[in-house]
């Protein structure tokens, strides 16, 4: 971005005059991550006010800072954009530059993939365009108006990321993005304690299309009914479906793993034949979203086919790491809720990547007055006959070592509350170059502390 400071303030209904050499290139609202040509925004929280660190700010080398209107003792010697909220000038600063630039904007929501999802739409257009997403977790009304702000005025396609834990959150954010293409990963449990239920879910996910373009087309998770149910009331809505069953648009099928990542094979929309260096079939659904977008905008199958074999996702997203010992680990401990963590162990009990296969599960949070029954049915989900070796860690993952011992009393089920190091010295006496551990669980967990101890 390259604005002078009086084309922001003019953004912001400031009406006082400023330098006319003085060119915002970026915006902070970090005094350790400033960079010099910064606007500062000064955040004011129930512990912290930004507005006390302004002057660290331009020793850093910020051009101007906002400043709110009630907050007293503003600097008279430095550039000063006067503002009612600073969050609220965040986003107004956002919603303008948007207004201003070319690129396509593609905006992806769900409850899980999401960021794979964007990792894999950037990676298949990267070769071709000029493409920069979300970084990290900046998918919030924060967020989402940083990585906007962040823009070089010369990029193709802004891949962006939305979460949400209300209703209401992202239609501010895709109002604010205004995007060409949408996608909705899936519809599962997470954020169930503030939004009640699945369809209450869906419905917040489904908010997404209230900023999409005209002829813009939302890509979805067309195995879910309760987004197919969305969709029916929406026939003016340009769509395209994909998943496994045979009724999508897109649909995938002859899903093959091995070491390398995952091959299959598309029909409906697009005929081909794929691979991706991830494993895991909810992988190779998120793939699809990616494929559909990449042939909305002009890419051919040759093309896609060969920017698809070198993506590469966010670590910590069913990633394959090599061990001490040669046991060989699947990180996929970013996060966890019940539809992630079944997929999950249906890639450990389908695959042959190793003869030997361990869980280790970690605790799901943010899932409501439910959660201690989603611990215990994920039972169904495990296949005795597959698993060698189940680790649970957290004391909601009490109630599934109760159910495994209560209806699986041969299986081999290792609980512990609090410490990891029951697990790793078990992984430590046990595992060997025969062994693929699953790492799964919620981000609070931390469960690549198990994996650290092995690299």
């Amino acid at each position: 971005m390259k604005k002078t400071v009086q084309q922001v303030a003019q953004w912001l209904g400031d009406t006082n005059t400023f330098d006319a050499n003085l060119v915002v290139t970026g915006i902070s609202i970090n005094t350790r991550t400033l960079q010099p040509g910064d606007l500062f925004i000064p955040f004011k929280g129930e512990s912290v006010n930004g507005h006390k660190y302004v002057k660290q700010a331009f020793e850093a080398g910020a051009v101007a800072t906002l400043w709110q209107k009630d907050e007293p003792n503003m600097p008279t010697d430095v550039p000063v954009i006067l503002v009612d909220d600073a969050e609220e000038a965040l986003q107004t600063m956002a919603k303008a530059y948007r207004q201003t630039h070319q690129a396509t904007f593609i905006g992806i929501t769900g409850s899980n993939g999401k960021t794979s999802t964007k990792d894999l739409v950037a990676g298949t257009l990267s070769p071709y365009y000029k493409v920069q997403k979300t970084e990290g977790n900046f998918n919030n009304q924060l967020g989402l108006p940083l990585t906007i702000l962040s823009l070089d005025e010369d990029t193709q396609f802004a891949i962006l990321e939305m979460g949400m834990d209300g209703y209401g959150q992202i239609e501010l954010l895709t109002k604010l993005a205004r995007p060409h293409h949408v996608v909705i990963t899936n519809i599962g449990e997470a954020h169930m304690e503030a939004l009640g239920s699945r369809a209450g879910i869906a419905k917040a996910k489904f908010e997404i299309i209230q900023g999409l373009q005209e002829n813009g087309k939302l890509f979805y998770d067309g195995d879910e009914p309760l987004l197919q149910e969305l969709v029916a009331k929406e026939s003016q809505l340009e769509t395209v479906s994909f998943g496994f069953g045979t009724s999508n648009a897109m649909y995938a099928d002859a899903i093959e793993a091995d070491e390398f990542g995952s091959r299959f094979t598309t029909h409906g929309l697009i005929e081909g034949n794929f691979m991706i260096q991830v494993l895991g079939s909810h992988q190779v659904k998120n793939t699809l979203a990616a494929i559909g977008i990449a042939q909305a905008v002009g890419l051919s199958n040759n093309q896609i086919e060969a920017s698809l074999k070198n993506v590469s996702l966010t670590n910590m997203r069913m990633q394959l790491v090599n061990g001490h010992n040669d046991i060989l680990f699947i990180n996929d401990a970013y996060n966890a809720a019940p539809t992630s963590v079944r997929a999950a162990l249906q890639f450990v009990a389908t695959t042959n990547l190793r003869k030997d296969k361990w869980i280790v599960l970690g605790d799901m949070l943010e899932l409501g007055d439910l959660e201690l029954t989603y611990h215990r049915e994920l039972i169904e989900a495990i296949d005795f006959n597959e698993v060698n070796q189940i680790c649970l860690y957290g004391p909601r993952m009490e109630e599934l070592y109760k159910e495994i011992q209560e209806k699986q009393p041969q299986a081999n089920v290792l609980w512990t509350p609090a410490d990891y190091e029951p697990i790793i010295q078990l992984i430590e006496k046990q595992a060997d170059a025969h062994t693929l551990i699953l790492l799964k669980g919620s981000r609070g967990m931390a469960l690549e502390t198990i994996l650290n101890k092995f690299q």
